[in-house]
């Protein structure tokens, strides 16, 4: 059975506590902080969010939005791709993550919400290994490659080998696992935000992997006849590697990033991505700035077979 990679639909919630995880800075360098009151953070973000979900529904975008929980602070609850995945032979997948406060974000209540229009043939749970510190968080961690049966994923604190491995056994997936830096050296946190896979092509910085790792990643690209869309640092920096192309209700490819990403690609790369899919900037300019992640992080996709 050859699996879709375009999710059908986007799970997506709508953040009530939205600001700066003081948790979360020590390993992502791509969050940012300054002097605004949080209040003010948290509304924007809110903004943002509503326009975001408006706009993927104006282009048939199935969205499933759920409200955060407001009993406790999740400062990161936007971003629901690092804790669950939905897969297309009905399993679902729960992540083990780093910061503390993060776990709070697992919610039973949601997956019961999706039963309700999904079918769900199992619920396979990983986070007992945050007592192990070890961790993997979902589809910030690891890219899949479903169309092929495959897992790519750099390593992080936030992404220990051993649980890409069990993942991979699970979902009886090859993993093709690298390392991956920034210009200081520091290891990317993850994944996604140096690397996306549509249907046919793969947007990648390259020049984050080592010479030795690279000759891994693209040999697999090439035996699957991927197209590589190369992003520079500084793009990579704009999120230009956190995207996710999903398909409409009409089953017509949509390439989903920020309006920062997309401003930082140049013409020809736009125009190979737009051989594979419609192109749709999104402004989310406060979560990306304070969350440190961008229009990926905050989709959840659907995968999983309708009732």
């Amino acid at each position: 059975m050859k699996f879709s990679q375009l999710p059908h639909s986007v799970l997506m919630i709508r953040p009530a506590s939205f600001g700066y995880n003081q948790e979360t800075a020590g390993s992502n360098a791509f969050q940012r902080n300054d002097i605004q009151p949080a209040d003010v953070v948290s509304a924007a973000a809110v903004a943002e969010f509503d326009k975001m979900v408006d706009l993927l529904q104006s282009h048939d975008i199935e969205v499933i939005v759920v409200q955060d929980n407001t009993d406790v602070v999740l400062p990161d609850a936007v971003f629901p791709n690092n804790w669950i995945s939905f897969h297309e032979d009905g399993f679902v997948i729960l992540y083990p993550m780093m910061a503390e406060n993060r776990r709070l974000e697992r919610r039973s209540d949601l997956i019961d919400k999706l039963k309700k229009d999904f079918r769900v043939s199992n619920v396979i749970d990983f986070s007992g290994h945050e007592s192990e510190n070890a961790f993997l968080e979902g589809t910030g961690s690891v890219i899949f490659d479903h169309s092929h049966k495959k897992i790519y994923a750099c390593l992080s604190p936030r992404t220990h080998e051993t649980l890409i491995q069990k993942l991979a056994g699970v979902l009886s997936y090859q993993s093709i696992v690298f390392r991956a830096f920034d210009e200081n050296k520091t290891a990317i946190y993850h994944t996604n935000v140096m690397m996306s896979i549509g249907n046919g092509f793969v947007v990648i910085c390259l020049d984050a992997i080592p010479d030795e790792d690279q000759d891994l990643v693209l040999e697999s690209f090439a035996t699957d006849d991927m197209k590589v869309i190369a992003i520079s640092y500084q793009q990579m920096h704009a999120f230009a590697g956190n995207m996710l192309t999903v398909k409409n209700k009409n089953g017509e490819a949509v390439q989903l990033m920020s309006e920062t990403a997309f401003k930082s690609l140049i013409p020809g790369q736009i125009n190979e991505m737009s051989k594979y899919a419609e192109i749709l900037p999104i402004p989310i300019d406060t979560i990306e700035r304070y969350g440190g992640g961008s229009v990926r992080c905050m989709l959840a996709g659907v995968h999983l077979p309708r009732k």
